[in-house]
């Protein structure tokens, strides 16, 4: 699998989140770190989610996710041995390996989304469609216009209750571009 993220972009988020995140297993930050000081080894690296879905694969947690600590795949074999995983790692360093980070990524940091890519071993039936993305945006939209309209009603009656006319009329005309927006 080809992939259009530079080994610079790869290592700098390897530093970042070794600097930031403390992992469940010590081994894997020597892992981490073997992989981006090697260039061969490293332009194989994906990073991806549901990686226990590909042919040969790492998943590395942090202390502050409840993910398993660390396991590795290798066609139907499985193993939570990171050493087992490192010589492998070593032996075959030109072929693909994908590599999950359990971590919290609520929101996703944005030095973890230049780099994530599309799991391709995935199967069709299990990715979001875009009618169902279509769907997903409506109802999120809806929710955000039903918050934002019952919130400016709310103190719209605030304000008369204040006889504060001025506040009164900002709040009126916020609520009438909303629902002009929302009528388009």
């Amino acid at each position: 699998m080809e992939t259009s993220i530079s080994n610079k972009d790869k290592k700098t988020f390897v530093r970042w989140f070794l600097k930031r995140f403390d992992l469940k297993r010590r081994e894997c930050v020597w892992i981490l770190n073997y992989i981006i000081g090697d260039d061969d080894l490293l332009s194989q690296v994906h990073f991806v989610e549901d990686a226990h879905y590909c042919p040969r694969a790492l998943v590395i947690s942090t202390t502050e996710s409840s993910g398993i600590p660390f396991r590795f795949y290798k066609g139907n074999i499985m193993t939570a041995d990171p050493e087992k995983s490192f010589h492998d790692l070593r032996m075959n360093n030109e072929k693909a390996i994908y590599i999950q980070l359990n971590f919290p990524k609520q929101p996703p940091a944005e030095q973890y989304l230049a780099v994530l890519e599309e799991n391709p071993f995935i199967s069709s039936y299990m990715q979001i469609s875009s009618e169902d993305k279509q769907v997903a945006q409506k109802m999120l939209s809806k929710s955000v216009y039903e918050f934002q309209h019952s919130n400016l009603l709310q103190q719209i009656d605030a304000a008369l209750d204040a006889g504060n006319k001025d506040k009164f009329l900002e709040l009126t005309a916020l609520l009438n571009d909303l629902e002009a927006e929302t009528a388009q």
